[in-house]
């Protein structure tokens, strides 16, 4: 593989290194039996989850004056937000990494605890790998970082202006009351798709742009979520579009962190301080008529009320007394995590941006289908290192994943280091990077995505309204649970 076949190329058998071995180490690791909770400790609010929606309901709670303790599962904070040190300042990401235009409530956080951001590179062209053809284009054109090819620029714009049109009216806080959301929720994605193009390439598109993304096929997605992910990809003012998940310039990649994007929450934790417990996975919530107690591996919490901050799926596997409503129930049993390995290498210079370049690419060959330039703020063409990651989702990761470690490392002999994160394997998020309704799930259960039982109040980027999925997702769904604890306290 020569690097005139660019990254995606080169990483192509590359994908997916550390599955095997994560995936073993995630069945040992549930083979582990509860221990007895240890200390008991009481609060006003106990949150399950440090990621971002837990540690930004913990700040706010705890700004108004109110006690909290945050029960963690992993020995770190972040969630599916996770630093990679490389060593001499150079931080990468295992998990979320951008920042974009409407993302407000996660760079105003951001910004209240001084993190700065940078641009994502992106001087330079895209390239676009069709089997063996290879093009590349600027995204500054009017498809952005969809690939103008003559054979399906005009339908990709007319679809996505199609999609677009369609999302508008969908209501982003309750997706399940649009006009049409019983005819959107009996169709998938792929369905709707072959039934409005009657393009083949067109068609072969599409999982480029939903792998990444979601994690998933077009067959896995319903059109009613599909389109309600798109509305929700804006704010209050300004309406989401497709173009905006999938772009970088005016796009969800536009900006990264300094530092990388756990720093946020990091730094949110060395505030908290040892409310923050690690390390402490609870196995069962009890609810009474006077309180909550939150029982984990290390100790038990007692408390007012409690905020579940973790996907609807690992939400679903706590044992919860009394019982949950059954809607609850079945909704957690529906709503499964995307399918997804993130994968970089790392390379003396980003030796790409040389030959005008910005390190985005797509391929239709896979697994890797999306590469982009992660090197640090202070790289160059003369100076390093470069690195470039690459997703791979859905069908993809899930075949790759079967491929020994040394087949994967092998197509990547010429990078400095080679690192990934096999989501699916992680026992703690079991998919990434979103939560997947089922058909029919988010018609028929969706209200109890956010709907408190109780004294248990539900956050996490899956219920969030906008940039559900992302880390401003979080953030927003953070700052939500938060609103109803401090009204009930």
């Amino acid at each position: 593989m020569t690097r005139r076949r660019f990254v995606a190329g080169t990483l192509a058998t590359g994908a997916a290194a550390a599955a095997p071995a994560a995936a073993e180490a995630a069945k040992r690791k549930r083979k582990h039996k509860p221990r007895p909770t240890g200390s008991v400790r009481r609060a006003d609010v106990v949150i399950v989850g440090a990621g971002f929606a837990g540690l930004t309901a913990a700040r706010d709670i705890r700004s108004a004056g109110h006690s909290v303790i945050v029960l963690e599962s992993r020995k770190r904070v972040g969630g599916r937000v996770w630093n990679h040190d490389l060593g001499g300042g150079v931080i990468s990401e295992r998990g979320g990494t951008f920042v974009g235009p409407t993302q407000d409530r996660l760079m105003a956080l951001a910004g209240a605890l001084g993190v700065k951001t940078f641009d994502t590179y992106d001087t330079g062209d895209n390239v676009y790998f069709n089997g063996s053809n290879r093009m590349t284009f600027s995204d500054t054109g009017p498809l952005g970082s969809a690939p103008p090819d003559p054979t399906t620029a005009a339908e990709t714009a007319a679809v996505v202006a199609q999609l677009d049109q369609m999302s508008q009216s969908v209501p982003v806080d309750a997706p399940w009351e649009a006009s049409s959301a019983a005819n959107w929720e009996s169709y998938t994605l792929d369905r709707w798709v072959k039934e409005n193009s009657a393009s083949p390439n067109f068609q072969a598109l599409v999982p480029l742009a939903t792998r990444p993304i979601f994690g998933a096929e077009p067959r896995e997605l319903s059109l009613l979520f599909t389109l309600f992910y798109i509305a929700s990809s804006g704010n209050e003012q300004h309406q989401g579009t497709f173009e905006r998940n999938f772009d970088t310039r005016g796009g969800a990649q536009q900006s990264r962190f300094v530092g990388g994007s756990q720093t946020i929450a990091l730094q949110i934790a060395a505030r908290l301080g040892s409310r923050v417990v690690l390390g402490s996975p609870v196995r069962r919530i009890v609810q009474g008529p006077r309180g909550i107690t939150a029982h984990s591996d290390k100790v038990t919490v007692k408390a007012k009320r409690a905020i579940v901050a973790i996907p609807p799926a690992l939400a679903g596997r706590i044992s919860y007394e009394p019982l949950l409503p059954f809607q609850r129930d079945q909704l957690t049993q529906r709503y499964g995590q995307g399918t997804l390995t993130k994968v970089a290498a790392v390379y003396k210079l980003p030796f790409w941006r040389a030959a005008g370049l910005n390190g985005t690419a797509i391929s239709t060959s896979g697994p890797v289908t999306a590469t982009f330039d992660d090197s640090p703020p202070e790289a160059s063409a003369k100076r390093g290192p470069g690195i470039i990651f690459g997703f791979v989702g859905g069908d993809d990761a899930r075949a790759h994943a079967k491929l020994s470690p040394a087949a994967r490392r092998a197509a990547v002999l010429k990078a400095t280091s080679f690192f990934e994160t096999f989501w699916s394997a992680d026992e703690w998020s079991r998919g990434c990077p979103v939560g997947i309704p089922a058909t029919g799930a988010l018609l028929a259960y969706g209200p109890w995505l956010r709907q408190p039982i109780g004294r248990i109040h539900w956050a996490g980027t899956e219920t969030s309204d906008y940039w559900n999925g992302y880390m401003d997702g979080a953030v927003r769904s953070g700052e939500r649970s938060a609103r109803e604890v401090l009204g009930e306290l």
